[in-house]
């Protein structure tokens, strides 16, 4: 998890929200044809939920009234969920929430790894969630940030493979386990996100195996089939593999003291909720380490299918040469022949013998049958 501290401790070289200068992740993500800022958007949906000890708790209009439900009521908590938001719906969050700047042009331009920054109170982090769409053959990537301080949580969607309203419904069904704060909120988030990856690594797993068949039946395409979804399994394993970082530090943060950690928001609830909740997050990182083990099976498969692949095209091509070079072989004698006889000027006194042409013809059906039997008898016919 990287550490950040607003205000002074920012590289004040660094472009800034409403600097209008192209990101280095948008314009990895994109190319230099799309790291233009994105153009100003319309205010996406949203939505905000209040909680008390982890029940219901009434809803707000505005991040500012949410902000005010919030004071002075402890075990209170504000859920701020967003999709596809505007750039002033963010100015408005990080004016009434006092979000981090760096954090909050993250948010802008997304286009993020996964990752987890910590500045002073509040926890940034980043999750990409994908899906795989069969007919095309492709991976759907998204992407889904998550503010946490003491006692709000805010979401924000660029996807639509993440319903967030039902994972609500079905996180107000597990009081105990909201009742752990902002903290459980991003927890939730993250297990949906780890086990939407099994679906989409089954069906990719799916047409590897197809390739397979296909390479070895010597289909047509499968080249370039290979190469194309080798290009999916590397995105995939973009929004997997650091994710294993993540997990790992926000179960080292249930595990030590406050002392040793200090600063961000800290789970709600005694010592045996924080065991409640470490157990709940380990049992996302087990699954998060099945998919990364499973995808990076598939990049290592698919490498291998590629090698066999060209192997097999290159023992098609000595066959052909074989036979190529057989039927070459086959031919030289009676063109030679026939070469000979060819000639203008007679080669010996013989060349008139009554017995001559039909010797000749004689001599040049055994050699050539003499050869197509050698060839054959070694494979190469």
């Amino acid at each position: 998890m990287n550490t950040g501290e607003p205000g002074s401790h920012e590289p004040t070289s660094r472009p800034h929200l409403g600097s209008g200068l192209p990101a280095p992740e948008r314009t990895l993500a994109l190319g230099r044809a799309g790291a233009a800022p994105p153009a100003a958007a319309p205010p996406g949906p949203m939505w905000i939920r209040l909680y008390r000890d982890g029940r219901p708790d009434g809803s707000a209009d505005t991040p500012a009234r949410a902000r005010d439900a919030l004071a002075g009521h402890e075990g209170r908590m504000a859920w701020i969920a967003l999709a596809e938001p505007s750039r002033d719906q963010l100015t408005d969050l990080a004016r009434v929430f006092r979000l981090p700047p760096l954090a909050l042009e993250d948010a802008v331009v997304a286009h993020q790894r996964p990752k987890a920054e910590l500045y002073r109170d509040v926890l940034f982090s980043v999750l990409r969630p994908a899906g795989y769409d069969e007919k095309a053959e492709a991976v759907r990537v998204g992407e889904v940030h998550v503010f946490v301080g003491e006692d709000f949580v805010i979401t924000i969607t660029h996807t639509d493979r993440l319903d967030l309203s039902a994972l609500r419904l079905r996180l107000e069904k597990e009081p105990r386990l909201l009742a752990r704060g902002p903290l459980a909120v991003l927890y939730a988030v993250l297990d949906h996100v780890v086990d939407a990856y099994a679906p989409a690594v089954a069906a990719l797993q799916e047409d590897v195996d197809e390739l397979e068949n296909e390479v070895f039946a010597g289909a047509s395409g499968a080249s370039r089939r290979t190469y194309r979804l080798a290009r999916e399994v590397i995105l995939l394993q973009r929004a997997v593999d650091p994710l294993g970082e993540v997990l790992e530090e926000l179960m080292a943060r249930l595990r030590e003291p406050a002392d040793r950690r200090p600063g961000g928001p800290r789970p709600h609830g005694d010592r045996g909720d924080l065991e409640h909740l470490y157990g709940h997050l380990r049992d996302i990182a087990d699954h998060e380490a099945a998919v990364r083990e499973r995808v990076d099976a598939l990049g290592q498969l698919l490498q291998n299918i590629m090698s066999v692949n060209g192997t097999l095209v290159g023992q098609a091509q000595n066959e052909a040469m074989k036979k190529v070079s057989s039927w070459g072989g086959i031919l030289v004698v009676p063109t030679l022949i026939a070469s000979i006889y060819g000639m203008n000027i007679p080669p010996s006194p013989g060349f008139g013998w009554t017995f001559s042409w039909p010797l000749t013809l004689a001599l040049m059906g055994l050699s050539s049958l003499g050869l197509y039997l050698l060839f054959r008898r070694n494979g190469w016919l």
